[in-house]
Parts: structure tokens; C-alpha cells; sequence
């Protein structure tokens, strides 16, 4: 049996769904720095040792999604496929062997990027994206609550319930959707939405530290992802279509992760030469 192996860069927050169909967005990068989507995986439901997390390098048997037209996607082989944790990449160097494997290739055009997605010969689905100038993060109110008939769909699926003394419990829906505003290189000023779970992890944090204000909630996330990630990091999108919109919708891709190592300033003496 040949295991396929991948650095997981991209778990976005739950999503519940009345059939089972792109519920998360799980993926990362082969050895050779190609994306692959991984999906279904019931990530609760797996041994502690299978468990794993962003930037460590994983180890099962996939096969293609035949469900999903999109050339990056895969699934295990059964619902059962054991998976190995079988390494992990940090931080040192400034990020430098995770830039090795992330960075390889690069849009910066978005337009480019969506006409890619759209052409039958290529199906672009995941994309690292370098924005020229990121202009805003804000957060949008949307539903409250999941639709009764997700709920009852989700206690079929048990895909992201948690079992606690006997009984299963649905993850909480995000009452606000964030979104970033952007420019790319030539100058298309975009809002897409960010689904990364550790967005939806930092507003819960958020939400308890400041005794259930919401407002100072979205801020403290808005003080991560913008005044953090966009003013002092070298900050890039991992960027996704979704399956149901890759074709219908004028731009198919959501941020479904981020990379935002620190930025490296060079200075320079009058004379050109580098400042030791």
C-alpha cells in the first residue's frame, strides 16, 4: 500500500450541511509542493495519536474524490484509514523550510487566478495568494443559529459533535462571518470571507475574556488578523473554491488559511552596500 504523505496547512471552521458534502476544508501540501484536499475525514472521531494538527506532516492512503470534479481533491481510502502524524514543521528560520514547501507557487493576480479556476482544462481549486495591500478585516453578522434540518442531518453524520457522557454536542455556529479587504497587483479591490478555524477559536477566546461582548470580541480577532498578521507580517492567503460555487459564482475562492511569517527589512549604507 503506497501512503500518500502531507503537510496540513488548511482545517477551516465546521461547517453542518443537510447532506454530506463539504462540511471542512482539510488540506496541505504533497512532498513536491502540490496542494491535495483531503475530505471527509471525521477529525473527532479519530484516535488521539491520529489527531493532527496545521504544519505537521501526515501519512494515509488516499484515493481520488470521484465526488468532486476538482483535480486537487482526495479522500481516504475508507472511512477507516488509519493516519500516521509522522513529523512537524516549525517556526525556525523565520518560517524557512515551511516557505520552502508553501511559497513554491505563487498568484499575486486574481483575476488570472479565478480564470484558471474556471477553465475546464485546469480547475484550479487552491491557491497560495500574495495580496499587494490589504485594506480592511471586519466582521459581518449572519445567522445565529444552525438550521434545524443541519442539526438533524449532523446527529446522522456525527462529523463534528463532540461525545461527552453519552451524548453528542453540534459545534457552535459563528454568529458573524470575517472577511478580508484586499488589493491584488493590478489594483481589484476584493472582501472574501476567511473560514480558518482558528478564526472561529480566537473570537470563542475572545468572547470569554471579554464576558460575552461581542463587539470587543471581533476587535480582539480584528487585532490578530489585521493590526498583527497585515501591518508586521509577510502576509499570504491560502485560497479555496468551494464546490458548489466553482463555477456559478463570479469569484469562487474564500481564505480558508493563512501564512504570515515576519517581515525581513534590509537596510542599506548611502553608499548601497549592506548594513552588517
Amino acid at each position: 500500500m503506497a501512503l500518500t504523505k502531507v503537510l496540513i496547512t488548511v482545517k477551516t471552521y465546521p461547517t453542518i450541511s443537510e447532506k454530506y458534502d463539504e462540511l471542512v476544508c482539510t488540506a496541505g501540501f504533497r512532498e513536491d509542493g502540490r496542494w491535495v484536499r483531503i475530505y471527509p475525514i471525521p477529525f473527532r472521531k479519530k484516535s488521539y495519536h491520529e489527531q493532527y494538527k496545521k504544519y505537521d506532516w501526515i501519512e494515509l492512503d488516499l484515493v481520488k474524490n470521484t465526488n468532486d470534479f476538482r483535480p486537487e481533491s482526495y479522500r481516504p481510502k475508507t472511512i477507516d484509514t488509519e493516519i500516521k502524524v509522522v513529523g512537524h514543521v516549525d517556526t525556525s528560520n523565520n518560517w524557512k523550510e515551511r516557505k520552502e514547501i508553501c511559497l513554491q507557487k505563487v498568484y499575486d493576480n486574481l483575476t488570472k487566478l479565478i480564470k484558471e479556476a474556471k477553465n475546464k482544462e485546469i480547475l484550479t481549486s487552491l491557491a497560495v495568494f500574495k495580496p499587494s495591500r490589504v485594506l480592511d478585516f471586519y466582521a459581518k453578522p449572519t445567522e445565529r443559529d444552525w438550521k434545524r434540518s443541519k442539526i438533524e442531518a449532523m446527529a446522522q453524520l456525527n462529523l463534528f459533535e463532540t461525545e461527552q457522557n453519552g451524548t453528542f454536542e453540534v459545534v457552535k455556529k459563528l454568529p458573524y462571518k470575517f472577511k478580508y479587504r484586499f488589493e491584488d497587483i493590478e489594483g481589484r479591490v476584493s472582501n472574501l470571507m476567511i473560514e480558518d478555524w482558528e478564526t472561529g477559536v480566537l473570537y470563542w477566546k475572545g468572547l470569554s475574556k471579554y464576558d460575552g461582548d461581542e463587539q470587543k470580541a471581533i476587535e480582539y480577532v480584528r487585532q490578530k488578523y489585521f493590526d498583527d498578521f497585515a501591518k508586521t507580517k509577510d502576509l499570504y492567503f491560502f485560497l479555496g473554491t468551494t464546490l458548489s460555487n466553482h463555477f456559478i459564482s463570479h469569484n469562487p475562492f474564500i481564505i480558508i488559511g493563512t501564512f504570515h511569517s515576519y517581515k525581513i527589512y534590509l537596510s542599506y549604507w548611502p553608499n548601497g552596500t549592506r548594513m552588517a
